[in-house]
């Protein structure tokens, strides 16, 4: 298959199998890259079915959740993110005669009769519950609960780790740097080129955005998710300028679509400003780009020197601009010590708009792109400084403070009856059981705790006293009275898509997403949400769920002898 027909897999044309075998269901949209299908996983998954296949056991029923332990980014929060991608998966899992064969390479010992059921398997027989996209999630609260045949189950367990752990890792990454740099400001994701590879990048652009950032560079990303795509020139641009002579015509069209003389315009106007010693293939160079822009003009200023001849050639171009009818956006910083240079262009920009009567020039806009991560916007802050945009490219979509969510993939019950592992290190001892999972709130709306019940028994209620008690610690519990109450896990798939497919549209689903993290994060307390020192979200079980788990805790833990 193509992976260019359509929208790049983003089309809502009725998915097929990589076989080209008709999935069961709606339509829904395939996943967005080529390489996620039933091959996409490690070995060890196929050599387990096979296993479980050999010993009658591929049929068994079986639940897995996904999770993850310890939150990203020494923080207390993290944003799921990747669930369109998994329905897609679900809708088009499968293998094609070509993979079957090379399996049989791979697996010379196997039985024939495996690899004929293996070209059947489908994902008719699984469910999976899941938090809704865009979500706050908090450590072993499953992110996803799989449910279905034993071998299915198994071989999905790569697969839905790849697809759900980058993006909820650079989501929470993009949260993160939003809450630093505030509300007020413009964040621009600028990775593609720094990104690890056309899959990463994808990925990197479309769920920043779901995490808080306002738009991308990346045009194949505006265009597949409806994304804001922003750019203007780089360096390069202006080097290719030398000197005045390089521009091809010294006029301009008016908003009234008139021509008008504009190099003369721009020269007047930095001679009134007693421009000296800045670049004349700059200012060319802005020139240029004034022309071919005149209602979006920003510049890129530190080519050469910032304060001493960027800016000052800004000005002029601008006033220029400014006489003939249209308003310049700003300027861009690419290089130098932000706070010190933001706060120095904006004093210019003041000073110009105060001695020249240039209205609205004081305001205009400061962006900035100098390999900026959180640490950076929190300096920022402490010093103080005028930027309006800031552009980051390299530490988010890299996600360089740390490159990896972690999160696991467990079976927690089998034949109806719950499974756990266990760990000399309590931190990795598994939760049995197919849960739910309950937000509960406070009156004022925030987030007190979440708690993991056995699924079917007895919710929490609004207005009634609940003991929530730690997994693993048996002195940790607290009483609740929650105001109201969330279920986090919904029934997406059952043997076919349980959304409306409009929904999982790629533009609605990720104005959908990004919202609904803008508003979960809004219920999170701020000294959870701080960078230093944030205070741990409380996630629990009910004392059944407690008992039950420590007892097959203990059955389950050999008991070693002493000589």
């Amino acid at each position: 298959k193509n992976p260019f027909d359509g929208e790049l897999g983003g089309n809502m044309a009725t998915p097929s199998r990589a076989d080209g075998i008709p999935c069961p269901g709606h339509s829904a949209p395939a996943p967005t890259s080529s390489f996620t299908n039933g091959l996409h996983t490690d070995m060890y998954q196929v050599t387990m079915a096979y296993a479980y296949w050999k010993n009658n056991m591929h049929t068994r029923p079986s639940v897995f959740d996904l999770f993850f332990r310890k939150n990203p980014f020494d923080g207390e929060f993290t944003l799921f993110a990747g669930l369109s991608e998994v329905i897609a998966l679900l809708n088009t899992w499968g293998f094609t005669e070509h993979q079957i064969e090379y399996l049989k390479t791979a697996m010379p010992g196997a039985d024939s009769d495996f690899f004929d059921w293996l070209k059947k398997a489908d994902c008719s027989g699984v469910r999976l519950w899941s938090m809704a996209e865009g979500s706050v999630a908090f450590p072993r609260v499953p992110l996803l609960r799989v449910e279905g045949p034993l071998a299915v189950c198994q071989l999905l367990e790569t697969t839905l780790l790849n697809i759900v752990n980058y993006p909820t890792l650079v989501a929470t990454n993009a949260a993160r740097m939003r809450i630093a740099a505030g509300p007020e400001k413009t964040l621009l994701e600028f990775g593609l080129r720094r990104a690890q590879g056309p899959d990463g990048a994808m990925t990197a652009s479309r769920y920043t955005y779901m995490g808080g950032f306002d738009g991308t560079s990346n045009l194949l990303a505006g265009h597949m998710f409806g994304i804001p795509v922003k750019g203007t020139h780089a360096h390069s641009y202006v080097q290719s300028f030398t000197c005045l002579d390089d521009i091809s015509s010294p006029n301009i069209m008016s908003p009234e679509g008139k021509e008008v003389p504009f190099v003369p315009l721009v020269l007047e106007a930095r001679s009134t400003m007693g421009i000296k010693g800045a670049s004349e293939g700059e200012l060319a160079a802005f020139i240029g780009y004034a022309q071919a822009f005149p209602n979006n003009f920003l510049a890129l200023v530190d080519t050469y020197d910032t304060l001493q001849s960027g800016v000052p050639n800004f000005l002029c171009t601008a006033w220029a601009l400014v006489k003939v009818g249209y308003k310049p956006t700003g300027v861009r910083l690419d290089s130098g010590d932000l706070a010190y240079l933001s706060k120095e262009t904006r004093k210019m920009f003041k000073d110009a708009e105060e001695k020249f009567s240039i209205n609205g020039m004081g305001n205009y806009k400061i962006v900035a792109s100098n390999d900026i991560n959180e640490d950076t916007l929190y300096s920022l802050n402490t010093q103080g400084h005028e930027v309006d945009t800031f552009g980051i490219g390299t530490h988010l979509v890299t996600c360089q403070s740390q490159p990896a969510l972690g999160a696991v993939y467990k079976l927690v019950e089998l034949d109806g009856k719950p499974r756990i592992k266990i760990s000399n290190a309590s931190s990795k001892v598994s939760i049995p059981g197919r849960k739910d999972a309950w937000r509960l709130y406070a009156a004022n709306g925030t987030a007190i705790a979440d708690v993991l019940v056995d699924a079917g028994t007895d919710s929490p209620q609004p207005g009634r006293r609940f003991l929530c008690r730690h997994p693993f610690e048996p002195t940790k519990r607290v009483y609740v009275t929650p105001s109201h109450i969330e279920k986090l896990h919904n029934l997406v798939w059952d043997g076919s898509i349980q959304i409306d497919p409009k929904m999982l549209e790629p533009e609605k689903l990720l104005a959908d997403a990004r919202q609904r993290a803008s508003r979960q994060l809004d219920t999170v307390r701020s000294d959870v949400k701080r960078k230093l020192n944030p205070t741990p979200y409380k996630v629990s079980v009910t004392a059944e769920l407690f008992d039950s788990m420590h007892a097959l805790w203990e059955k389950e833990a050999p008991v070693a002898e002493l000589c």
